[in-house]
């Protein structure tokens, strides 16, 4: 790990400004827009908005590299990034502050699919999954970090959206003053929607449900926060939790999807971030309540997505694994498109408490489906099983490729 950060410190560093700028907008807006008055119906729409773009980033992102350079891509989108995030406060609407989600949402994907093709070239078979590693607890220090900047100004003011811009804007300086070699860029063929569904249906079930979850967390917490009358630095603490546990049980339940059968598990996680949510949904009252919940929902549902990455691969031959991941972030950011919205709607008929209910109904779903599946296909053998990748399901398709190849040589070599 240490001889990543030294090859990589500087990109990791640029990735680590860009995540606190991403992660501070979310929140933010989800509080401007209770102070500004919108509706709850319109703040979804907002939330969804950059998962719109962040959907079509992924598909457009690697045709711009291929045609115009990683380099100039990454500043494109990075200078339109730092121009919205200054523009939100401006123009306090809520279908302007739509398009410029899904403007920020596109951007932000092609920053990632740019930056993790050179983390990608920075690393060899060996350093491979520690890279990915070193990436992942870069994206949610940066995110945990961004709800504690709430903190420093007014949300009601400038400053808050001025910070996050200037971050942006130095994160250019180490990432494009260090990168030497312009790494080669060669997207994989995806794999139709329709094999991928019939090779593994709980990967891809799970996959359309946890983007629900995930986007809920992203950006609809504030929402739900400020709906509810927390103050600002309460509904800081009560984002940043749902990161913190996220990133301190990646690696224990990654190691035991290793020991077990991960349908198995996956319906075990699943449900237990559903009693996170449930509490949530009944003791909303008590804010100690509502930490735990977060901290229950985050620290088992994100873990969710590289297991079920995991649980997938488990069923691909090797040639077909890089493949299908264009296919698992698709069918994730449907899902994330269509969670807010969803969220939005339930909490202007029933109440903030609706927030917790269709979470927790996600992750039933999730958790009936996987019991469903292991009554119709035998388990694999845990030694013959593929290795695990802990992963953000805010990562792009370049990072699930990285992780598919990881899986890919660490399955070779046991083979061997």
């Amino acid at each position: 790990m240490v001889r990543v950060f030294s090859n990589s410190w500087a990109l990791l560093l640029g990735m680590l400004l860009l995540m606190v700028g991403n992660g501070l907008q979310g929140t933010l807006l989800g509080i401007r827009g209770e102070i500004e008055g919108f509706s709850t119906s319109s703040m979804s729409l907002v939330m969804s908005a950059y998962f719109l773009g962040f959907l079509g980033g992924s598909r457009l992102a690697p045709r711009m590299i291929r045609r115009v350079g990683h380099v100039r891509v990454f500043a494109a989108l990075a200078s339109f990034i730092s121009a919205v995030l200054i523009l939100y406060p401006t123009w306090a609407n809520p279908y302007v502050w739509a398009v410029e989600r899904v403007v920020i949402g596109f951007c932000f994907s092609g920053v990632y699919v740019t930056a993790e093709s050179w983390l990608n070239n920075d690393s060899t078979n060996e350093t491979r999954g520690q890279a990915l590693s070193a990436y992942m607890i870069v994206q949610m220090v940066g995110i945990v970090l961004a709800q504690m900047l709430l903190l420093v100004a007014d949300p009601s003011g400038y400053v808050l959206f001025v910070i996050p811009s200037v971050l942006v804007s130095i994160s250019f300086a180490p990432i494009l003053l260090s990168i030497s070699p312009t790494p080669a860029f060669d997207s994989t063929k995806p794999m139709s929607l329709r094999k991928l569904v019939q090779i593994s249906p709980l990967g891809c079930v799970g996959m359309f449900l946890l983007g629900g979850v995930f986007s809920a967390q992203f950006g609809m917490s504030a929402v739900y926060g400020a709906e509810v009358g927390l103050s600002v630095a309460q509904i800081s603490l009560f984002a940043a939790t749902f990161y913190i546990f996220a990133t301190l049980l990646q690696y224990p339940l990654g190691w035991l999807s290793d020991r077990m059968d991960r349908r198995l598990l996956i319906l075990l996680t699943a449900l237990i971030a559903a009693s996170g949510a449930f509490i949530g949904y009944f003791f909303s009252h008590n804010y100690i309540f509502l930490l735990v919940a977060a901290g229950l929902i985050g620290g088992f549902s994100n873990p969710l997505y590289s297991l079920l990455i995991a649980h997938a691969n488990d069923y691909l031959d090797f040639d077909d694994m890089a493949a299908a991941s264009g296919g698992l972030v698709f069918i994730t950011g449907v899902g994330a498109i269509a969670g807010p919205v969803v969220i939005g709607w339930v909490m202007e008929r029933i109440g903030p408490h609706g927030y917790f209910g269709v979470t927790a109904f996600l992750l039933c779903a999730m958790a009936a489906y996987a019991g469903y599946r292991m009554t119709q296909r035998s388990a694999i053998a845990v030694d013959a099983t593929a290795s695990y990748m802990p992963l953000s399901p805010g990562a792009s398709v370049v990072a699930v490729e990285l992780a598919q190849e990881h899986a890919i040589d660490v399955a070779k070599e046991d083979s061997e």
